[in-house]
């Protein structure tokens, strides 16, 4: 690790005169991590530097009691050098009006790199006074090789990627970032919990600059009339923001939930207990066999990531069509239609959920997928289910009675004698356990049917989590409605209860992955498509 860490000080000198200002202050010397592991989330005091991609390094320390700091350690802007930067940033401005158009990011970075070589000149004798250099605009920009990097470093930080929370954007522990203001931004960390970072913005007006960017790259510009906006950044994170400050009386404020480049893996959720084995395994038979599955729970409660999770359930040769708002949804499949709605524009040209499952119903398609039910397209998901075409969707409700309750309910307005063409629901939410933030499967709900006698929706909980021993306990055995007379009947079982052979069977497959680290998303989905295929003699491993 010594070496390594020499390494990487050589490489980047800033990160070395960081840690030495720090030591000299603190009588301290941060410990050099590549990868973190959950247990320091245990530890009373952290003192932890990582890299999340040079020449960016995360510094997080503190103690639990008196809380602990993330700060981003990146090149120094100092005075002069950002006279330089300003200089730099404005030829670019001028000159790339004389550039092709990009279409990509690769694109863009090679027209930068060619722009950034025309306007700098790297002169070891340091550069011209900035006053001389002013007055002729078309000459080169001089500096040293040293001042060099630094400019191109936050030239491309704040003209091709995110300005000043590039390095938050990239760390793959944060799972929410927090702006209220132009005070110091608050980041969820997955192994730490909320902590405060040294990232602010300068002012308000600067603020109000960066949310009003941020919105235009997302195709749905901000304004003092739309005021609050949702949407998703370039690599896919959730975003809210509240732009107007007659509305946010702060000045603008946004969050942002990080988007994960591979979705988390159902072998994953079940080793970290969030699910059970055999919830997973009931889930795969009944997406297996065409079964409609909602995924409900609270905010933040892990819907998403769990419907994403479980997509690798349904057969490999199914097309999907999915539509959203926010595009999250991540099926693995070949043929997956998927479409967006589009919000602005004039009122004739908009496009909503609604209508994007209208079309979706012509497409004739193995699954409907909806990122998340909110109105009146939740109707239109239960006709489709009516039709025999499988739904799966995320909704906001927090048990099954507040389900049916918002589904029968205006806006959405299902009818009480529909309800039973949903078969499953999943509800998911996050618990504190020794003063940290888990997600955990609360139930798991199967929809039986509408009793005139009883006035309601039958239900039946299949799986309940036991809070005292963090335990998920199976109530269905030889009493599962839909194993037994939906899944076993299509299967053609003589012996309905067979099907929970089948249970146990997918239960052991997911324990093996988890006990011979078989676990990310993509390993998972190729053993599941290789049992699709040639059943257990496709597995790398026996049960």
């Amino acid at each position: 690790m010594a070496t390594k860490l020499s390494t990487v000080l050589e490489r980047n000198p800033h990160l070395s005169i960081y840690m030495q200002k720090y030591a000299q202050k603190t009588k301290q010397t941060p410990k050099f991590m590549d990868t973190l592991v959950k247990d320091i989330g245990k530890e009373s005091f952290v003192d932890i530097v990582y890299p999340v991609g040079d020449p960016i390094f995360i510094h997080i320390h503190g103690s639990k009691d008196e809380g602990q700091h993330y700060d981003v350690v990146q090149p120094e802007m100092k005075k002069e050098v950002e006279q330089l930067y300003d200089q730099v940033v404005e030829r670019i401005f001028v000159q790339s009006g004389k550039e092709k158009v990009h279409i990509t990011d690769e694109e863009f970075n090679e027209v930068l790199d060619r722009l950034l070589g025309d306007i700098i000149k790297v002169s070891e004798g340091g550069a011209p006074s900035p006053q001389i250099q002013l007055f002729k605009p078309s000459s080169k920009v001089y500096m040293n090789e040293e001042e060099m990097k630094v400019v191109e470093y936050y030239v491309k930080r704040n003209i091709l990627q995110n300005g000043v929370l590039e390095p938050v954007l990239r760390d793959p522990y944060i799972e929410d970032i927090h702006c209220v203001g132009a005070r110091e931004i608050n980041l969820y960390h997955k192994i730490l919990g909320m902590v405060e970072t040294n990232i602010r913005f300068p002012d308000v007006r600067e603020l109000d600059r960066y949310t009003k960017s941020m919105s235009d790259r997302m195709g749905r510009p901000a304004s003092i009339s739309r005021p609050i906006i949702d949407g998703a950044l370039p690599d896919g994170s959730r975003i809210n923001i509240v732009y107007a400050d007659d509305v946010s009386v702060a000045g603008p404020t946004f969050t942002i939930r990080k988007f994960a480049t591979e979705p988390l893996s159902s072998a994953q959720l079940a080793g970290w207990n969030t699910i059970s084995s055999q919830e997973a395994a009931y889930l795969w038979l009944c997406l297996e066999n065409g079964m409609s599955v909602f995924v409900c729970g609270e905010t933040a409660s892990g819907k998403t990531t769990l419907l994403n999770a479980i997509f690798p359930f349904i057969r490999y040769d199914q097309k999907i069509f999915s539509a959203e708002d926010t595009l999250e949804v991540q099926p693995p499949h070949d043929v997956w239609q998927q479409l967006s709605t589009r919000e602005f524009g004039p009122e004739d040209s908009k496009v909503d959920t609604f209508a994007l499952l209208r079309s979706g119903l012509r497409s004739r398609p193995n699954y409907i997928i909806v990122g998340e039910i909110r109105g009146k397209e939740g109707n239109v998901a239960f006709q489709a289910m009516q039709t025999g075409i499988p739904v799966m969707a995320t909704f906001h409700a927090a048990s099954i009675k507040r389900m049916i309750q918002r589904f029968t309910g205006a806006p959405i307005n299902v009818p009480v004698t529909s309800m039973d063409n949903l078969n499953v629901a999943v509800f998911l939410a996050g618990v504190y356990r020794g003063g940290k933030l888990i997600r955990r499967v609360l139930s798991i709900e199967e929809i039986l049917g509408y009793s005139e006698a009883m006035g309601g929706v039958m239900t039946r909980a299949v799986f309940v989590w036991n809070p005292v021993n963090d335990q998920h306990i199976f109530r269905g055995m030889n009493n599962s409605y839909i194993l037994e007379e939906r899944i076993a009947v299509k299967r053609g079982y003589r012996d309905k209860r067979d099907v929970y052979k089948d249970l146990a069977l997918r239960a052991r497959i997911l324990d093996r992955m988890i006990e011979m680290n078989m676990t990310s998303y993509k390993t998972v989905n190729d053993i599941f498509k290789a049992f699709q295929k040639e059943g257990v003699d496709g597995l790398p491993f026996t049960v």
